[in-house]
């Protein structure tokens, strides 16, 4: 990286603050980029412009079906919960069952919508360029598909969860690609309702570690520094998805409260941004903050929490957070 031409800087702020669409090669730039204050004061500009000082907030997550499930174990899973299960399905599951029952997608979506399914989650996206996706594990599904089968999802009124899995070894143009086609996916059919930038956790490494380096050692898993750049890079090219979310279950809330600074709007932890598929989202363990700890969290970065469910519906919004300086301004508690 180095540092950017000063002319090309203003090129870039002039089209974040004009509304202007960004170009592959302005992604190209941005990702060049070694000014990360730079990049998080764009981006928080975006999402600043769409949301205001709001971040919206999911306790938990949807709860996982359990391993080895087949398409008539779903039904009746969905059938029997109270308002069904509104994002625990993926489109690797979809073209699995289309392969087991022999049926197309079209009818497995239709019955399972009517069986009570609100979406599909994106989790086995991964980077859908071809190379890097050959030599990527757990990426069963190519683009051609799961642009297919959430293209019929949004057909039929299913609001979808986007994803990116980054940090397998691709390059910054591999991420780009990924970005530019969920883009133009987006533009047809409108039907993506968040995008979760997901920090690919290698063997040996926990939410918000790395891995070690050197003979015999596991790649390095993304720095925060890089998982800030994405986000925002993320936030600035996907200007027609709604919410931008960092997963506290891949990143950790660290690196979640900063990259609300860096165009991030939504915070949520479901085992599903960790995993490829339903069978691995059934062997996953997570343990979800309570809301005092994600309201405190969301308020000490300056931001007004807004409690949701899994469909975006409003369940409480709080009150704005406290000034720093009126914060400061109160006596302070001393015991002795």
């Amino acid at each position: 990286m180095a540092a950017m031409d000063a002319g090309r800087k203003r090129e870039l702020e002039q089209k974040v603050y004009g509304g202007e669409r960004l170009s592959r090669a302005d992604g190209e730039a941005l990702y060049a980029s070694d000014d990360l204050v730079w990049l998080g004061r764009l981006a928080h500009h975006r999402r600043t412009e769409a949301h205001g000082d709001r971040v919206t907030f999911e306790v938990g997550g949807g709860e996982p079906l359990s391993s080895g499930h087949d398409y008539p174990e779903l039904l009746r899973h969905l059938a029997a919960t109270p308002g069904g299960v509104p994002d625990v399905v993926t489109a690797t599951d979809i073209r699995r069952f289309e392969a087991a029952t022999g049926r197309p997608a079209e009818e497995l979506l239709d019955e399972l919508a009517a069986a009570g399914l609100a979406s599909l989650a994106g989790g086995d996206a991964g980077i859908f360029d071809p190379e890097v996706r050959s030599r990527a594990a757990g990426t069963p599904i190519d683009w051609a598909d799961w642009a297919r089968i959430h293209r019929l999802a949004h057909a039929r009124g299913l609001r979808t969860s986007a994803t990116m899995r980054y940090g397998q070894g691709e390059e910054s143009r591999h991420r780009i690609d990924h970005l530019l086609r969920l883009r133009e996916l987006q533009d047809e059919t409108g039907g993506f309702q968040v995008f979760v930038p997901i920090r690919h956790e290698h063997p040996a490494t926990g939410p918000g570690g790395a891995g070690g380096t050197g003979a015999g050692n596991p790649p390095r898993a993304a720095s925060p520094a890089e998982s800030l750049k994405t986000v925002a890079i993320s936030r600035l090219l996907l200007d027609n998805v709604p919410h931008l979310r960092c997963s506290w279950a891949t990143d950790g809330l660290p690196v979640a409260q900063l990259a609300l600074s860096f165009g991030v709007d939504d915070l949520a932890g479901s085992p599903a941004d960790r995993m490829d598929s339903l069978a691995d989202v059934a062997d996953s363990q997570s343990t979800a903050p309570s809301r005092d700890e994600l309201l405190n969290l969301i308020w000490d970065a300056g931001f007004r929490p807004v409690e949701r469910d899994a469909r975006y519906a409003v369940l409480r919004e709080y009150d704005a957070p406290v000034p720093l300086a009126q914060r400061r301004a109160e006596p302070q508690h001393i015991w002795s």
